[in-house]
């Protein structure tokens, strides 16, 4: 039988997805809602020093195996490559993460696509964005990420001086009667973009 720590994704797992040894919460859980911005102002800071360290640090290869479809990728690894591939900036994902969203096969995943399709920042990320709420919103059975998704474009919109998101939100509109239309869609745009901010300053403080 084979043991399950010879395989390569193992390791990676155990370095990127779990994280620093001795921390309290693996860190996919902390990724996991932004719940890092919970933590201690010291722990926070430990958190995304070892977080932004390792975006720099893996490699495209790495990042692959952490997205890729089937038994070995799941919420977990996604989340969290996600997150290392938007605080690096590697655009070059922008395809496999645009996809991966517009499957929406996985729960939880697509808070890291949106993340960063996001900082990626530009007019062809608001159309990944676009596409998702027009074809999830009108789905009452399907409920997560849509919030993520919208905080996106609505921050999208805001630095790009765009309106892509108005027409979801106009009375009647496809977010009123959608399965996540509890959401505040203010509250949905200020976490997000409190998520971008605290991004760039560990990015910058890093350089």
């Amino acid at each position: 039988m084979t043991d399950p720590m010879d395989d390569p994704g193992f390791e990676i797992v155990e370095r990127y997805v779990i994280g620093t040894p001795g921390s309290e919460a693996d860190r996919y859980l902390d990724l996991l809602h932004g719940n890092f911005l919970n933590l201690p102002d010291w722990k926070r800071a430990e958190f995304f020093q070892a977080l932004v360290r390792d975006a720099r640090q893996v490699t495209d290869t790495e990042l692959e195996i952490m997205l890729a479809p089937g038994e070995f990728a799941g919420w977990r690894e996604r989340l969290t490559a996600a997150w290392l591939i938007g605080l690096d900036q590697r655009t070059q994902f922008r395809g496999v993460l645009a996809d991966l969203l517009l499957e929406s096969d996985l729960v939880y995943a697509g808070q890291g696509y949106s993340f960063a399709l996001t900082r990626f920042g530009q007019p062809r990320d608001a159309d990944i964005l676009t596409g998702y709420l027009e074809r999830y919103l009108p789905q009452r059975d399907c409920h997560y990420d849509q919030d993520w998704v919208l905080g996106g474009l609505l921050h999208l919109d805001e630095v790009l001086g765009m309106d892509r998101a108005g027409r979801f939100l106009i009375p009647g509109g496809l977010w009123s009667g959608s399965s996540i239309s509890r959401e505040n869609p203010l509250d949905c745009h200020l976490r997000i973009a409190e998520l971008l901010r605290f991004a760039d300053r560990a990015m910058e403080a890093s350089a």
